[in-house]
């Protein structure tokens, strides 16, 4: 058991570094970011991240499917994506998608909606047409067929949709193998933010919207998956203070005003989707504990139960000291100025 966790541990240090030589410059890693664009915030600041390590060249960012119904939140990565000088990362939408609210309530359509002084968008945008876009299976496809091998992170931070389609698609125009051979030999590994480990009386949102999905990944997903359950990042939360005076360097910021339009201000708010960006791309002791491996077993109520052994599922928790290590790392990284950002 000792040996197979010390296995398992350096599988997660290739992940956060590319097992590259320490005097070159790490390749950057690839990355597909699956989310829920609109339902909380913290997706909007994760993907805040997201574009600031692609800045540093730590990743290369590959795709974001989106994995919840409608129109705003592609149109919103299209703001965002054009904002932060990174307009042509393809964007995938989800038809039949589970239900999860609409759109006209979210944070997404309120910064979509806003005006600048002449009655125009406030905020730019590089393309149109968002219910054109490729479906996100089919981009997944395209995306990880273009990949080298095992050199893909997917980070999933909604619902398990798009990923238990794609492990059930066929081959296609872009891979002549199956959506789980396609996954098993291109994907390195999968974190997701899901599920509540120390609590299985509470059933956390990104699983309960689509059980059938959420039971189907963590069951068959040929990768090593590291998830960041929910009492992880409410344990560490974005402040306030930070929106409404660390910014000065900005004008009109997308993600700034979807913070502050999400919620009545001022709110300090959890940092779940943030919370499994940062150990997708950095990792480390400093910041994270790793369980042992084992298996995450999704109920039909949506209760996540993680069993010590035989697989190679893994949940994160913190320590006070890595808890206060995350917020810092996470404040500092989100209020820098990005590198190609629209003014």
């Amino acid at each position: 058991m000792l040996m197979r966790r010390i296995a398992f541990l350096a599988v997660l240090l290739c992940a956060a570094v590319s097992c590259a030589d320490r005097s070159e410059a790490p390749a950057p890693m690839a990355v597909i970011f699956d989310t829920d664009m609109g339902n909380d915030i913290d997706d909007a600041l994760a993907l805040d991240m997201l574009y600031k390590y692609a800045d540093e060249g730590r990743i290369d960012l590959l795709a974001i499917p989106v994995n919840k119904e409608g129109l705003a939140a592609p149109e919103f990565l299209d703001v965002m994506g054009t904002w932060y000088g990174y307009p042509d990362i393809p964007v995938g939408i989800i038809r039949d998608g589970a239900d999860c609210g609409a759109d006209s309530t979210s944070y997404t359509r309120k910064v979509l909606d806003m005006k600048d002084g002449n009655g125009g968008p406030l905020f730019a945008r590089s393309h149109a047409g968002y219910g054109d876009y490729p479906e996100s299976v089919g981009l997944y496809r395209k995306v990880l067929s273009e990949a080298e091998d095992g050199s893909v992170t997917v980070v999933s931070v909604g619902f398990s949709t798009n990923l238990a389609r794609l492990l059930e698609s066929e081959a296609d125009e872009f891979s002549p193998l199956s959506g789980r051979e396609l996954a098993a030999r291109k994907v390195k590994m999968l974190y997701t933010m899901a599920g509540n480990i120390a609590d299985t009386t509470h059933h956390e949102y990104n699983v309960v919207i689509d059980i059938p999905s959420a039971q189907k990944v963590f069951a068959e997903w040929p990768t090593p998956v590291i998830t960041s359950p929910f009492e992880l990042g409410a344990q560490i939360k974005y402040p306030a203070s930070s929106i409404e005076n660390d910014f000065g360097w900005a004008g009109p910021h997308p993600a700034v005003e979807a913070y502050k339009s999400y919620m009545q201000m001022p709110y300090d708010r959890e940092t779940w989707d943030l919370t499994a960006v940062l150990a997708a791309v950095e990792g480390g002791p400093e910041y994270f504990t790793v369980s042992p491996q084992g298996t995450i077993t999704v109920t039909d109520s949506g209760a996540t139960v993680f069993g010590e052994g035989d697989g190679n599922r893994a949940y994160l928790s913190v320590t006070p000291e890595q808890a206060e290590n995350i917020k810092a790392r996470i404040v500092s990284l989100i209020t820098s100025e990005p590198a190609g950002y629209r003014r």
